[in-house]
């Protein structure tokens, strides 16, 4: 990681720790929900209090610096990675937790240059877990070095999903179906925190071997895919191939043996990308 990306990494330390605490005020108050996409896709004031806060911040100490950022995105900004260093947030990663007071939600901040990824800080905010990784410097919680299970045996590992915001009848049974063929291959069990980012920072704590989902956005996984690499993991692709941030599809694991088991049984599909029909701003 380069010397100039030492202060990104400070930065994000700093602002999801802030965030963080935005978050934990906001549950013990009455909160305004909206929808976005569907009725089960959800964003508060708080979602879109705390990416202004972090954008904000990050322009006045980077003013060259881009942006993704989950609330933007909904609100019509363009979703597109360039080479140029940019912040890859999700304000509250289990907005609908948080919305029903369930104890996992999570500020992801990943940094990505050249289409890099060279920070990733995630705060689970209810547990005061700060996770974080930079690119060849390994992956820590509360400053604790991490490392991914040793599991190496399918049927000895619990295995985390989500099952996401889309109800349409086919998709749901696509995931009921990968689930179902995981579950029985036998694993010891299906977990979910209810975030994407908390069940990979799970994979690299190494209480869980391996995450996957269809469905996920870059925000969501970014922050947490160097945070499982770092720890010693792997990540790919559903369907095998390398993991593409825009895809909205991962699998993230502790070793490569287990990520093959499970890209074998997911009954993969294409969600539209986060990157289509968008166009660089000037």
């Amino acid at each position: 990681m380069a010397d100039l990306w030492h202060d990104v990494m400070d930065h994000a330390q700093a602002l999801a720790r802030e965030a963080g605490s935005l978050v934990r005020e906001a549950v013990q108050n009455e909160m305004k929900v909206m929808i976005k996409s569907s009725s089960v896709d959800l964003v508060t004031q708080t979602d879109q209090r705390v990416e202004s806060l972090i954008i904000q911040s990050v322009r006045e100490k980077f003013p060259t610096h881009r942006f993704i950022g989950e609330e933007s995105v909904a609100a019509g900004e363009a979703c597109v990675l360039t080479d140029s260093p940019t912040w890859i947030i999700d304000p509250v990663d289990g907005t609908t937790n948080f919305v029903h007071g369930f104890p996992f939600v999570a500020v992801s901040i990943g940094f990505v240059v050249n289409k890099q990824l060279e920070v990733g800080v995630v705060y689970s905010c209810m547990d005061d877990k700060l996770y974080s990784a930079s690119r060849g410097g390994g992956a820590f919680c509360n400053g604790q070095p991490l490392q991914v299970s040793s599991q190496t045996e399918i049927n000895q590992s619990i295995i985390a999903t989500e099952f996401g915001s889309n109800r349409d009848p086919e998709v749901v049974d696509k995931i009921f179906s990968s689930m179902r063929k995981i579950l029985c291959l036998p694993v010891h069990g299906v977990r979910g925190a209810g975030t994407a980012a908390t069940n990979m920072c799970l994979v690299a704590s190494g209480c869980v071997e391996a995450y996957y989902e269809i469905g996920v956005h870059c925000w969501d996984i970014a922050a947490g895919a160097l945070i499982v690499s770092e720890a010693g993991g792997v990540l790919m692709d559903v369907e095998g191939g390398p993991l593409d941030l825009m895809s909205r599809r991962v699998v993230a694991a502790n070793c490569r043996s287990i990520a093959e088991k499970i890209v074998k049984e997911i009954d993969a599909f294409s969600p539209q990308r986060d990157d289509a029909s968008s166009e660089p701003k000037q």
